[in-house]
């Protein structure tokens, strides 16, 4: 199957960074290497880039998309939660340049049945980003208590019928194990009230599994943290979420490192560190209408950027 991936966002994503050669840049998300290449164009001759991808599918794709920038760029297989270790490894101590997140799953990771992302193709239920990890999407809906289900479908999904699905999902399991994607879809289409939307009734409870299985939130909270130590000053950080439970920790994130104090009211004496980031944008920059058009999911994502300034 074609590795399909529309890069969302790509120039103004890209534009954020301010690329320059000579700089050490860092693509989180390599998905199709759009960002990338894009990145690499503009690091000529003597930037690098080093990317980060769980799935091999997506660096098999980019590999050869970006054949051409060879010694410019350095491919992990790994998750970027791991980037502290992985400079570590490669001698590298700053992000001189800027870093890239973008956060949404790829079109291909979605529309390839086997990886069971989807509720409308018949698949083992899996949503497994990096495919050589033990925990999927079955684990959670066949072994997780129905209170856990309830938090998780809430929280991640926020769905209004949690309580209703968790329950339904617990007495079915009983009877037999839910392997499939349709299988739990229509579990939850059978056991939900009928309303007007424009969207499926299993959309939220996919989301919240597939946030659940890949710890994706976690893992961003943790990771942004954790770039902030690697960052040179003047380095940029560009982030593209797409959904609001994203979206909200990247700008909670960037808020906090950007405030000058963090003092009680009843405080005296400030003692807080300077500000770390800089905000570029206060408000999320959104896909243009002609990207939307090419690409409606797009008009969900939302850009933000900030600038290590200390």
């Amino acid at each position: 199957m074609e590795f399909k991936h529309y890069t969302v966002m790509k120039n103004e994503a890209v534009d954020a960074l301010e690329c320059k050669s000579g700089l050490v840049y860092v693509d989180c998300t390599l998905g199709g290497g759009g960002h990338s290449e894009l990145i690499l164009k503009r690091i000529q001759p003597d930037g690098k880039l080093i990317a980060f991808d769980v799935d091999q599918d997506a660096i098999d794709a980019a590999s050869e998309r970006l054949k051409d920038y060879q010694n410019n760029l350095f491919i992990v297989k790994s998750s970027y939660i791991d980037i502290k270790r992985t400079f570590a490894n490669l001698g590298v101590n700053k992000i001189t340049g800027g870093v890239l997140f973008d956060l949404g799953a790829s079109y291909h990771q979605f529309n390839k049945a086997e990886r069971g992302f989807s509720f409308s193709k018949e698949a083992p239920l899996d949503m497994r980003f990096n495919q050589d990890a033990d925990f999927s999407a079955y684990d959670v809906v066949n072994t997780y208590s129905e209170n856990d289900l309830v938090q998780i479908f809430s929280e991640y999904g926020e769905e209004r019928f949690s309580k209703r699905i968790a329950k339904k999902i617990v007495e079915e399991r009983k009877i037999k194990p839910i392997k499939t994607t349709t299988e739990l879809a229509n579990l939850i289409v059978n056991c939900t009230p009928k309303v007007k939307s424009s969207i499926h009734p299993a959309t939220r409870v996919f989301q919240a599994i597939r946030i659940e299985v890949n710890q994706e939130l976690t893992n961003v909270k943790n990771t942004l943290n954790d770039v902030l130590d690697l960052l040179e000053v003047g380095a940029i950080i560009s982030v593209i979420s797409f959904h609001s439970l994203e979206d909200r920790l990247v700008k909670n994130i960037f808020r906090y490192h950007s405030q000058k104090c963090h003092c009680e009211p009843n405080q005296m004496i400030c003692k807080c560190p300077p500000p770390k980031l800089e905000l570029v944008n206060k408000k999320p920059i959104m896909a243009s209408d002609g990207e939307i058009r090419e690409n409606p999911p797009s008009r969900s994502a939302k850009l933000r950027i900030a600038r290590c300034i200390n």
